[in-house]
């Protein structure tokens, strides 16, 4: 599916998703991404939820972000607290969404011009 938003304030928005794949600017991508309004998309080597440990979840703190936004793959899977205890402990508000739906909520608040990251999965 491809996403547009009509007016995006920052630099990096999803722009489309499927079966094996991300976009961020048109660009494709076939694995998980960190992505954020202000940086070009990082891989993230996590490829289920399973896979997503403390040191993971850490990493998506580095740049400070308010929300965080997981996207689980196709289903809506929520990690054990002590997967998410970095987040959890510093305070960022989180979200566990499917990717499809993570991708989406992504554009909407980049689009409202928050401090938002996204760490999506494969669908």
């Amino acid at each position: 599916m491809k996403l547009h938003l009509a007016n995006p304030r920052n630099g990096y928005t999803l722009t489309g998703y499927g079966l094996g794949y991300l976009s961020v600017n048109g660009t494709r991508y076939e694995h998980p991404l960190i992505v954020t309004p202000d940086a070009p998309p990082l891989p993230w080597a996590v490829t289920a939820v399973p896979d997503l440990g403390a040191v993971a979840a850490g990493m998506l703190l580095a740049g400070s972000p308010d929300i965080v936004i997981i996207g689980t793959g196709n289903s809506q899977i929520f990690p054990r607290p002590e997967q998410l205890r970095p987040l959890i402990e510093a305070g960022v508000g989180l979200e566990i969404m499917n990717t499809p739906a993570a991708c989406r909520t992504f554009n909407i608040l980049v689009g409202e011009g928050r401090n938002v990251l996204a760490a999506l999965i494969l669908a």
